[in-house]
């Protein structure tokens, strides 16, 4: 991770500009035009003073801030230069970034943002509040932060697309529109404007690689009662995308989008009166589309903002989509396993000097010859000692620590595969862990499998559960700053909503449902010290129970995370005998699955055998 970013002179630049605006506020958050998580380089704004993927930043004339979540507080406090006021969110009496930049304004004075890296709807709620102030709120259609960055911006990526083949994708982008367009005309709507690039990309049984780890392509999409648009770089399609696609999507330029909206809106306008105007179709746009689709469509009166049926659709994994991502867990379960064993006989055994990069290079490096690989989901995170307490930890060389086989080393990594996406953290000792570290792992244990072992009734939502993975932990006076649980994308992005386990509020609005992937990992982590995490993915099932209250169908967990738990970081006695059994299931599982992977490695298969044996 890199030290401290030297911002003054980037500042200085930001202000004049905003001087020659006539803005008195500058708002800087971390997304694209997407409202991507993960973003290329070239829309890496934010990450001029701090590069964690969440985060916003907001600059006056003379003061600046930048807000963030638990998993980044480390970070921010190690890369913040003095020139930054450092708000901890949802710490106690710490200002929301919206509350701390309305507090720096009186009458009179302009708030200036890039509409297209904000969505409508939070440009309308904040406008809001700034009008309370005698304040305006501006959109700005030149990105200022661009204009800073000036030549040494990086550019757009446009790299090749390809097909996701069905026998992965488990069903036809032409039957993906005809359910789309029946939603459509059930909300009487003109048509639905797409902006999430994986969104996208499921839409059309597409994939690209366009930003790092997901493997999404720049574009937008609109699909009309009678029509299908993608609007992308032509030069990334290839023949066989153009075939695929045939006569049922039109091709149109990436840039074209917010003329063409404007165009097509002003096409399907009718004559109506101010009494009838709210009974008129309209156009729909998911609540994460930009302020400036939003104005490119008319504003308001021209659009609905909706929960994106792509998203609920998406996250309803086909059989086939489920079927593949049972099969890459077993094998990225036992690239895993290969790489604990490697990295303990160097550590121990042959007392190497691995730096947490290198670990990470290798473990790639492993993975890489998998079958179906098709790159790594997110950075590596390859954590030792006091690194394992920061909860999103990057290493990089020249500033990362040596692996000590003394520490707790904490492995949070994934892959994509042409099948699926895998997203696994493992804690590890390869020395005598202290009488803290191995409760608090135990602790973390027992929630992580209260919550895989959980049965609940249909319709109970992400948010009602997560108390299941904490209660251990907080018997004890101990939590952890992150969720639980999120959902995850067949061969697309690690992070996908809208389904997720954790106290954010937005997952107590989606149940979870047969067909859903989410992750499981609860965690424990000292400043200073050390950080646990252990993760799994599951999948949604129907389980059946001996009673079934008010007729409701049970749901439950399947795992699919291969590779073992750490022996040595457990304490037996803190488990109880169906725990143990639950584990020694499990273990058994994991090694009847990967052990295949490891006839000719003796090495990797003694370490499997020892670390699945029987409690």
């Amino acid at each position: 991770m890199v030290g401290k970013v030297h911002t003054t002179e980037r500042l200085s630049e930001l202000r004049k500009l905003m001087r020659e605006r006539s803005l008195d506020v500058y708002m800087i958050p971390s997304e694209d035009s997407h409202q991507s998580e993960y973003i290329a380089p070239c829309d890496a704004r934010r990450g001029h003073g701090f590069t964690g993927s969440a985060g916003y930043a907001v600059v006056t004339l003379d003061k600046a801030a930048l807000s963030t979540d638990g998993r980044y507080f480390n970070q921010a406090e190690q890369q913040l230069d003095d020139n930054w006021e450092l708000l901890k969110q949802g710490l106690q009496d710490v200002p929301t970034i919206q509350e701390w930049t309305t507090n720096q304004l009186d009458a009179g004075k302009v708030v200036g943002v890039d509409p297209s890296v904000v969505t409508a709807a939070d440009a309308r709620q904040f406008a809001e509040k700034v009008k309370k102030k005698g304040a305006e709120y501006k959109a700005i259609d030149e990105n200022l932060v661009d204009l800073v960055w000036g030549k040494d911006r990086p550019s757009r990526p446009h790299e090749t697309i390809r097909i996701q083949p069905v026998e992965f994708a488990g069903k036809s982008f032409e039957d993906k529109l005809v359910e789309l367009r029946a939603d459509l005309q059930k909300r009487k709507s003109l048509g639905f404007v797409v902006s999430m690039l994986d969104e996208i990309a499921w839409l059309y049984n597409l994939r690209g690689s366009d930003i790092p780890y997901n493997p999404v392509f720049f574009s937008y999409a609109v699909v009309t009662p009678d029509s299908a648009t993608l609007y992308v770089d032509d030069s990334q399609l290839t023949p066989e995308v153009k075939q695929h696609l045939g006569d049922k999507v039109t091709i149109r330029p990436y840039e074209a989008i917010f003329d063409d909206l404007t165009a097509l809106s002003a096409n399907s306008s009718q004559d109506t009166t101010a009494s009838d105007a709210k009974d008129q179709p309209k156009f729909l746009t998911s609540t994460k589309a930009s302020w400036a689709l939003n104005k490119a469509l008319g504003g308001d009166e021209r659009v609905d903002e909706i929960k994106s049926p792509i998203t609920d659709a998406k996250a309803i994994k086909t059989e086939a989509e489920l079927e593949g991502m049972r099969q890459c867990h077993i094998r990225d379960g036992a690239a895993l396993t290969e790489y604990f064993a490697w990295l303990e006989d160097q550590l121990v055994n042959k007392g190497a000097i691995i730096d947490e990069v290198d670990g990470a290079e290798k473990l790639e490096s492993i993975r890489a010859k998998r079958d179906r690989f098709m790159g790594l989901s997110f950075d590596t995170i390859s954590a030792t000692g006091a690194n394992a307490a920061i909860i999103h930890y990057k290493p990089e060389k020249g500033a990362c620590s040596v692996i000590d086989p003394k520490k707790i080393y904490l492995c949070d990594s994934g892959g994509q595969y042409q099948d699926g996406t895998t997203d696994t953290t493992r804690t590890l000792h390869f020395g005598e862990p202290t009488d803290m570290e191995r409760k608090a792992y135990t602790l973390v244990l027992k929630g992580h499998l209260a919550l895989e072992r959980a049965r609940f009734p249909k319709g109970t939502s992400g948010f009602a559960i997560d108390v299941l993975a904490r209660q251990f932990l907080w018997n004890q006076g101990l939590d952890y700053r992150h969720g639980t649980g999120h959902g995850v994308g067949s061969f697309l992005n690690v992070h996908e909503g809208p389904i997720g386990i954790g106290t954010r509020l937005q997952y107590a609005d989606v149940p979870l449902a047969v067909g859903n992937v989410v992750s499981n990992e609860p965690g424990y982590y000292e400043d200073g010290n050390f950080g646990i995490r252990i993760e799994n993915m599951v999948m949604v099932k129907e389980v059946q129970t001996e009673h079934k209250f008010g007729e409701k169908p049970y749901l439950g967990f399947e795992r699919v995370t291969m590779t073992p738990h750490c022996r040595k970081l457990v304490d037996p006695l803190m488990l109880t005998d169906d725990e143990k059994r639950y584990i020694n299931a499990y273990h058994k599982e994991v090694y009847d699955k990967t052990s295949k992977f490891f006839h000719d490695d003796s090495l990797t298969l003694n370490w499997l055998q020892r670390e699945t044996a029987p409690y």
